[in-house]
């Protein structure tokens, strides 16, 4: 089953366009958003919670995706729960 569009950032440019997609198939919310600043990263790198690892893994990545979005995402997190709602 091919991903799901759910939406882009409204404010988008010609060079910016976080996305939001909804994989239904494996269940899973999928983003495209920039990539943070270096002191951002290094910061989310060191955080530390029981249970997670120190760092980013090299599969895993940090990516930022705009407030005004929220709407986009809480639409997608309704399509993986129940795909009929779109």
């Amino acid at each position: 089953m091919p991903i799901l569009f759910i939406g882009i950032d409204p404010d988008t440019g010609n060079d910016d366009s976080p996305t939001v997609w909804v994989d239904q198939e494996r269940k899973e919310l999928v983003f495209q958003g920039w990539k943070p600043d270096p002191e951002l990263a290094a910061e989310c790198a060191a955080f530390e919670v029981p249970g997670h690892a120190k760092g980013i893994p090299g599969h895993e990545a940090v990516i930022r995706v705009p407030a005004r979005m929220v709407d986009m995402i809480r639409k997608a997190c309704d399509a993986v729960e129940c795909p009929t709602v779109r």
